[in-house]
């Protein structure tokens, strides 16, 4: 074979070819290990269902919450009751699918204490990736339930026009919120493979998040509105969001650009905190030093 022919049949670029199928493969070994893992849940059916129903029971609050909400009061904040809804409808989805597929690092403290992390470091997979790949969680799955039912009872009290822009922007919300959320407990993992009693950090954060992230922060006073924004930006993940898509974003004390953009910061946060992670990795020295 001439060398004309020869270079004609090789791969033009060869590198991406290699990243195409090593990205390939990476996930065909994500999702078999998920589905070894589901499979491995399934085995004790009674404890499976019970999983799904803490992690529905969990969030009794919040539909005790719309319950009241809906039939007690007319609006709250100045927002209607059906506007309302519309936070805690998004904080949820958006915290179920946190749970679902980017949850397992929050608890990282235990694995440090037992000793677990360290053999993830021997091992080829990235940390994060076996960090998340370490079960499966059931009660996401009681989560999105109930997050779903949520949404769909505050979409159809709602009056607004929902045209295809407004649900592409709610779309992107729930997804944003998402990633805020995992950036935040990614944060407090970080501050965990320093410090593992800084774990408790995390259960702290997951009060707040249930605690505040279902009301309009205007309710509250303003000091703890600000901190909730510029401190801990809970607001980001649902408040904003709801209020760009009702119409209250001129009540929320922040420029309409800034509570729109919610989403942009989400994804922007959750690359600054694995940024955070892979730092925080390489100097990581063990829980004994």
């Amino acid at each position: 074979m001439s060398s004309e022919n020869l270079s004609r049949n090789l791969p033009k670029n060869p590198s991406r070819n290699l990243s195409t199928t090593s990205s390939f493969n990476g996930f065909r070994i994500v999702w078999r290990i998920t589905r070894l893992n589901f499979r491995a849940q399934l085995e004790y059916r009674s404890e499976f269902l019970m999983m799904i129903a803490i992690g529905a029971v969990w969030q009794v609050s919040v539909i005790v919450f719309a319950t009241v909400l809906l039939t007690r009061f007319a609006g709250m904040g100045g927002w209607d009751s059906s506007d309302v809804l519309l936070i805690p409808a998004t904080r949820m989805l958006a915290h179920g699918l946190f749970v679902l597929f980017l949850g397992r690092v929050h608890g990282l403290g235990r694995h440090i204490q037992e000793g677990v992390i360290d053999t993830y470091l021997v091992r080829p997979m990235p940390v994060y990736r076996q960090l998340q790949l370490s079960f499966f969680p059931t009660n996401a799955i009681g989560d999105l339930t109930v997050a779903a039912g949520l949404m769909a009872g505050a979409l159809s009290r709602s009056e607004l026009d929902w045209t295809a822009t407004r649900i592409t922007y709610l779309v992107v919300a729930v997804l944003g919120g998402m990633l805020l959320e995992a950036a935040l407990f990614t944060a407090v993992a970080c501050a965990s493979l320093r410090f593992p009693a800084a774990d408790y950090w995390g259960r702290w954060l997951e009060e707040l998040l249930g605690t505040f992230g279902s009301y309009p922060l205007n309710v509250l006073p303003r000091a703890v509105g600000s901190l909730l924004t510029f401190g801990l930006p809970l607001a980001f993940v649902a408040y904003f969001p709801a209020a760009v898509l009702t119409g209250h974003s001129s009540g929320t004390g922040v420029p309409y650009w800034l509570a729109a953009a919610s989403p942009l910061l989400g994804a922007a946060a959750y690359l600054g905190s694995r940024l955070l992670w892979r730092w925080s990795l390489r100097h990581y020295t063990g829980v004994n030093g």
